[in-house]
C-alpha cells in the first residue's frame, strides 16, 4: 500500500509540476468525444492491473480505465486478464503445489487473502520470458493483485480530488467457465456496481464481454448500464462482425470492441471499414483494440499514425491503449493536450 499511495502522489504531482493540470479545453459540441480507453490501465509503463497502473492511466488523461475481471474462491471479483495467475505473478513461486493437473494455477481456487500475498510483474510468456521487452523490468516493485472495490475507490477518490470524471470499462473475463465453477460473474458484479452508484445507461461505466450470453444475462438481471460486445478476429468475432450478427448485438449492447484487424489488416481498410459504418447505422459505438507503441501495426510509422487513421480514417469512437498518453492527443485533435488537463469533466 505504501507503493500504491507513492505512485499515485509522484504520478499526479508530476504531471502537475509539468504543467499539464488546470481547466480543460471547452468539449466540440458538434461532435462526440473521442474516447481513450486505458488498457489495462497504463499497461505500457507498469505491471498491468495494477493500483498505480490505473493511477498513472488516470494522471494521463484517459476517459476510461479497463479492468478484466475474474472470481475468487471466495467469491470476490480481482482485476486480473486471465483466469491463471502465473502469467503476470509469483503464485507458482508462492504456491507450488497448488496447480491443477494441466499445470496451471487459477484465481478460482484461491481465497482473496491468498492472492493478495502474491506480487505482480509484467507479463510473461512460456519459460519466464517477457512477453513484451523492453517495458518495467522483472522483480521490481511491490506491485499486487487488486479487487474491482479498491479499483473503484481509486478512480472515484481521483475524481473527487481532481474534479474529473473518469469511467471504468469492465470485463467479464470466461463467464462460461466461471459458470462451470459455480462462480457465476453477472450478478455479483452488479451488487458491486450499484453499491458504489453505478446506475443506468448513463452511468461513467461499460462492461464487456466477447461472450454474447453474459451480456444477456446482465439484461435479464435488469441492468440498463452500457454494455459492449468484444469481437476478436477469429470465426466467432468475424461472424458477429457481420450485418447479420451487428443486428443480434444491437438488441442488447451499446457497443463493439473489436479487434483493430476487422477494421483494417496489413494496413489497409476492411470492407472499405464496412464494419464502422454498419455499426453506426445501428446505433453502435466502435471501441478497437488493442493499440500499442511497441507493437504498431503493419503499414503504420508509429503508434501516433495508426491512431489517427482509426479516428479520422475510419471514425471509431474510441479505442484500447497501452499507452494512452500516446493517445490523448490524437483523441483530442491537440498535440499540446495531455494529464490532467485533458481529462474528461
Amino acid at each position: 500500500m505504501r507503493w500504491q499511495r507513492w505512485a499515485v502522489a509522484l504520478t499526479l504531482s508530476g504531471l502537475a509540476m509539468a504543467g499539464v493540470a488546470g481547466a480543460v479545453q471547452a468539449a466540440d459540441k458538434a461532435a462526440p468525444r473521442k474516447l481513450v480507453i486505458a488498457h489495462r490501465g497504463a499497461s505500457g509503463y507498469l505491471p498491468e492491473h495494477t493500483l498505480p497502473a490505473y493511477a498513472m492511466a488516470y494522471a494521463m488523461g484517459a476517459d476510461f480505465i479497463e479492468l478484466d475481471l475474474v472470481m475468487t474462491r471466495d467469491h470476490h471479483l480481482i482485476a486480473l486478464h486471465d483466469i491463471h495467475l502465473e502469467a503476470t505473478t509469483d503464485v507458482a513461486t508462492a504456491y507450488p503445489k497448488r496447480a491443477r493437473a494441466d499445470g496451471r494455477w487459477y484465481a478460482a481456487d484461491f481465497t482473496l487473502a491468498e492472492i493478495e500475498r502474491l506480487h505482480v510483474h509484467k507479463r510473461t510468456g512460456p519459460g519466464g520470458a517477457p512477453a513484451l521487452p523492453g517495458r518495467f523490468p522483472l522483480g521490481r516493485g511491490a506491485f499486487h493483485v487488486p479487487t474491482l472495490a479498491q479499483a473503484i475507490e481509486l478512480v472515484q477518490g481521483l475524481n473527487t480530488s481532481t474534479g474529473c470524471r473518469v469511467g471504468l470499462y469492465l470485463e467479464t473475463k470466461a463467464p462460461a467457465f466461471h459458470v462451470a465453477e459455480g462462480l457465476p460473474l453477472e450478478a455479483p458484479l452488479l451488487d458491486v456496481l450499484n453499491r458504489y452508484g453505478y446506475r443506468g445507461p448513463d452511468a461513467r461505466v461499460f462492461i464487456e464481454s466477447f461472450d454474447p450470453a453474459s451480456l444477456e444475462r446482465l439484461r435479464a438481471l435488469g441492468s440498463t448500464l452500457p454494455l459492449v460486445q468484444l469481437l476478436s478476429a477469429g470465426r466467432q468475432g468475424r461472424e458477429l462482425a457481420t450485418p447479420e450478427g451487428l443486428r443480434r448485438i444491437a438488441r442488447y449492447a451499446n457497443a463493439i470492441g473489436p479487434d483493430k484487424r476487422l477494421i483494417e489488416r496489413n494496413g489497409q481498410p476492411v470492407d472499405d471499414g464496412a464494419l464502422v459504418r454498419e455499426a453506426h447505422a445501428l446505433g453502435l459505438q466502435v471501441h478497437p483494440w488493442t493499440f500499442r507503441a511497441d507493437q504498431v501495426g503493419p503499414g503504420h510509422a508509429d503508434i501516433e499514425d495508426e491512431l489517427r487513421a482509426f479516428y479520422s480514417r475510419y471514425g471509431v469512437d474510441g479505442v484500447f491503449s497501452d499507452q494512452p498518453d500516446r493517445a490523448v492527443p490524437i483523441a483530442r485533435g491537440d498535440p499540446h493536450a495531455a494529464g490532467l488537463r485533458a481529462c474528461p469533466r
